[in-house]
Formats: structure tokens, C-alpha cells, sequence
């Protein structure tokens, strides 16, 4: 019996000894489990509350539920780690110096992921719309947290990286309904200015695609130097635009034409020497004759 007590107490000695990391260890684990739970149910809500809102992207509600679960988790660990000891000063220190080391080498991404962050949630432009960034024209393909996609009309890929998007003016052709097409158009100087102008108004109106309200305007906008300037503004729908401004140029020609309006061509005259002190006189298209002494 002697023995078996002596056995007994070096057991419970060394129970006693690994006591004390036992009950961390079932602290540390209910802290883990709850914490898990906690923020999960918060990310959760989180989402629930950016996809109920119009103003913020499916991206970036995904993004910020993620991080916010990982701060959450973050937290956590730093939690239990304290439970064992573990100093957390000098843990958040050492995370914090190499946190600044990555951030300097990583800057220019860094720069990139930040301004990504806040075209997804400002929204300045959006897939399906054509934008000219940064001197770069193009529909929009897709835009992540660090660059914007850009596809031409003559199917050529352009990438901008977000932090040069951000950082300079953006020209958004396709935020609004409606997009104005203006035409400037020549007519000669002895055509009848009225009859020119009606035809105008009577072409756009007879188009299809050009918008009611704001009604077509049709003024006399500057005198040539060889002809009479006038503008047609006409307003269209902004997936109808092109396809109105290229038959606008069309159906204008065509009713110049029906009408007798003309739309003259510049004309020069060239006086040169032919060489026994009589001028030459040359037009615009090459033809030359001889000038009278007189």
C-alpha cells in the first residue's frame, strides 16, 4: 500500500503541474469556439446589410465581409494566445513591423488595391459602359481590386491600373440615359438659309431614334470661309447614339440633296508668275488660266 499511496501522490504532483495548462487549454478552447461563432454570425450580418444596399457592389460586399470576419478572427487568436502567456505586446509589435515592411515594398499595389476598393464602392463607372480613364477609351469589361478592363470598339484589350483610374479625370460617355449627337454641316453661301434649316428639324424628327424630349435644335452656328455653318443637335437613347448619329449624317445628305442645298467644297486661288510678268491664276482643283493683262 506503501507503494501504490507513493505512486498515487507523484501521479497527482504531476497532474497538478500540467493543471494549470489544462484549464488554459479549455479556456483557450471555449474562447476559440464562441469567438468562431461570433464572427461568423457578425460577417453574416454585415453581408446581409451591404447587399440590401443599391449603392454598394457584389464585390465589395463580398470583400468587406471577409475582412471583417478576419479582423474578428484576428482578435480571437490574439485572445487565446494571451489566455497561455503569450506576450501580446511583443507580438503586435513584431506584426506591425513586418505589417510596414510589406506595406513599403508593396506600395504601388497597395496603391492599386486602395483605389479599387473605392471605385467599387463610389461606383464611378460600371461594367457595360463606355468610359474614357486616363486617356483610355473603352467599354468596361470587369474591374477587380486592382486594375479596370477596358475593351475598344476595334475589340483591343486596355488595362488601367485602379490607382491611375482614381487619380485622374474620368469621362463617363454612358452615366445617363441619353447622349446628344451634334452635327456641323456647310451649306453654300446662296442657299436659302430657312429651307436649310427646316430640313434639318424635318430630318431628325423624321428619325426613329432621335429622341422627342429634349426636342431637335437646328441653329446657324458660324459663317466659313466658304460656306455657312449650321449644327444639328438631336438627342438619343445611349445604346442608340451611334447608331443615330451615323444615320443622321446619312439622311442629311440625302435631303441636301433632294432639297438643292449644296454643300460647297473650300475654294483657293493661287496667283503664281509664269514667268513674262503675267499672272497664272490656279483653283482649288488644280485647273489654271491665264489672267488678262488689263
Amino acid at each position: 500500500m506503501d507503494l501504490l499511496d507513493q505512486q498515487l501522490a507523484t501521479w497527482l504532483d504531476k497532474f497538478g503541474a500540467f493543471l494549470p495548462y489544462i484549464v488554459s487549454g479549455i479556456k483557450a478552447l471555449i474562447i476559440l469556439i464562441i469567438g468562431w461563432i461570433i464572427a461568423g454570425a457578425i460577417s453574416r450580418m454585415v453581408r446581409k446589410r451591404v447587399e440590401k444596399s443599391d449603392r454598394i457592389d457584389p464585390t465589395v460586399g463580398s470583400f468587406v465581409t471577409s475582412m471583417v470576419r478576419w479582423v474578428l478572427l484576428a482578435i480571437v487568436g490574439i485572445t487565446v494566445l494571451n489566455v497561455f502567456g503569450v506576450e501580446v505586446t511583443t507580438l503586435v509589435a513584431m506584426l506591425g513591423a513586418a505589417t510596414l515592411a510589406i506595406g513599403l515594398a508593396l506600395q504601388g499595389t497597395l496603391s492599386n488595391l486602395a483605389a479599387g476598393f473605392m471605385i467599387i464602392l463610389f461606383r464611378p463607372y460600371g461594367n457595360g459602359q463606355y468610359v474614357s480613364i486616363n486617356g483610355a477609351s473603352g467599354t468596361v469589361k470587369e474591374i477587380n481590386l486592382f486594375f479596370t478592363e477596358l475593351v475598344t470598339p476595334d475589340n483591343i484589350q486596355i488595362i488601367v491600373p485602379n490607382g491611375q483610374a482614381w487619380g485622374a479625370v474620368i469621362t463617363n460617355y454612358s452615366a445617363h440615359d441619353t447622349r446628344r449627337a451634334d452635327l456641323t454641316v456647310g451649306i453654300g453661301y446662296s442657299d436659302d438659309i430657312p429651307k436649310a434649316l427646316e430640313i434639318l428639324l424635318a430630318t431628325a424628327k423624321a428619325n426613329d431614334l432621335v429622341l422627342d424630349d429634349p426636342e431637335p435644335w437646328a441653329r446657324v452656328t458660324n459663317l466659313g470661309d466658304s460656306s455657312v455653318d449650321l449644327t444639328l443637335r438631336s438627342w438619343a437613347t445611349a445604346e442608340n447614339f451611334w447608331d443615330m448619329k451615323f444615320a443622321i449624317i446619312k439622311e442629311v445628305k440625302e435631303a441636301f440633296d433632294a432639297g438643292g442645298i449644296n454643300i460647297p467644297f473650300p475654294h483657293r486661288t493661287l496667283l503664281v508668275s509664269n514667268g513674262d510678268g503675267a499672272p497664272a491664276k490656279i483653283d482649288a482643283h488644280g485647273g489654271g488660266q491665264a489672267a488678262s493683262n488689263g
